[in-house]
């Protein structure tokens, strides 16, 4: 036998089925609507049978007089009716609830933006981390050796590492120039940003093979750990900063398209502004790239790839640490930005790394 609550519940004015409390009273949708028609009206109803009349599902409607009185004598409430200029303010901010809620989509230009950076991603970024055993791995490197030897032999380590850094700035450049958005920039400021964000790209593309279980970057048969970057001859204090941001942007778990449009953030990043803007469309983003002339246009491409950016990640499923995360990505391309710098710093003070990398120190300088 169902339970009370399972019953269907009638209305208390009509009989009609209930749809909930209206006005403080359980009442269908008719007599809600009725009721507040009429109240808002404020017109005067007489009742031509002296208040005899009945009111149910099937004669609500043939007398107006008794079924205001009889709203009333059921609880319903004048006081509880919202004007109209209130109800429609709850309307509106109950439809943006609504549309915060619904999975945001991209527009077509957006659609046709992702489309091209992850072009532009597979034919020169994706696969380049499994061609470095090409350029002379010293034999700890590779997979199967669990341990690095007690002595390393620096030389061939640290001709790798130049080798490995100056390829992966040569697809980044390539990655660049297949771009057409960032081709209609002038060649100076092509120049000045693939200077600025080169790096940094790298550090973006480099993050998916990043293994959080080994704490190693896994490039196809070989591996890359801490201790490899210290016999290179970085400081500690700067090894432990880099894997500590490729710890935490690893565990956000992005996608592809995340990463390429995170990576294009970092390119489109337009140089200082002699004063900024009073009423910006979308927070400046790392405004210190020197040496650029279009800045409008470029910080303009930046708002772009950062809308594109926040609607992809509204529009995809709830994923572990996913909340908050387009604001999380800004905190780490800041990050990034001074990883960079202190890359850098560490390229011209490592004994004859620089001169092994003329590409590599002509970004950093």
């Amino acid at each position: 036998m169902a339970s009370g609550e399972d019953e269907p519940r009638n209305c208390v004015v009509c009989g009609d089925r209930a749809t909930g409390y209206h006005f403080h009273a359980l009442t269908c949708e008719g007599c809600k609507g009725f009721f507040r028609r009429t109240v808002t009206r404020s017109t005067g109803l007489t009742c031509p049978f002296a208040g005899r009349c009945e009111v149910n599902k099937i004669q609500r409607r043939h007398c107006p007089a008794c079924r205001l009185q009889k709203c009333l004598d059921a609880g319903m409430k004048k006081d509880m009716i919202l004007s109209a200029e209130a109800l429609a303010l709850r309307r509106a901010k109950q439809a943006q609830r609504r549309a915060q809620r619904a999975p945001s989509q991209l527009s077509d230009k957006q659609k046709e933006l992702v489309r091209t950076l992850l072009g532009a991603h597979t034919r020169h970024v994706g696969t380049m981390f499994h061609q470095f055993v090409q350029f002379r791995p010293p034999a700890h490197l590779f997979v199967r050796h669990q341990h690095l030897p007690v002595s390393v032999p620096v030389p061939p380590l640290l001709t790798h590492f130049a080798e490995i850094n100056t390829f992966m700035v040569q697809q980044i450049i390539k990655f660049t120039k297949d771009l057409p958005l960032f081709r209609s920039l002038p060649m100076e400021d092509q120049i000045s940003l693939l200077k600025g964000a080169a790096v940094e790209i790298c550090h973006i593309a480099l993050n998916t093979t990043f293994c959080l279980q080994t704490q190693n970057f896994l490039c196809g048969p070989l591996h890359y750990a801490i201790e490899d970057g210290a016999h290179v001859g970085f400081q500690e204090q700067f090894l432990e900063l880099l894997f500590r941001f490729h710890g935490t942007l690893r565990r956000l778990q992005l996608q592809e398209p995340e990463y390429v449009l995170m990576a294009a953030m970092a390119l489109f990043s337009p140089g200082p502004r002699p004063t900024p803007p009073l009423l910006p469309r979308h927070p400046h983003l790392l405004p210190d790239r020197p040496g650029v002339t279009r800045r409008e246009q470029i910080d303009h491409l930046q708002e772009v790839t950062a809308l594109t950016l926040q609607s992809y990640i509204e529009g995809q499923q709830p994923r572990p640490g996913s909340r908050f995360l387009y604001a999380k990505l800004l905190g780490l391309l800041a990050e990034l930005r001074s990883i960079n710098n202190a890359f850098g710093y560490q390229i011209r003070h490592i004994r004859g790394l620089a001169a092994m990398m003329p590409l590599l120190q002509e970004i950093c300088s």
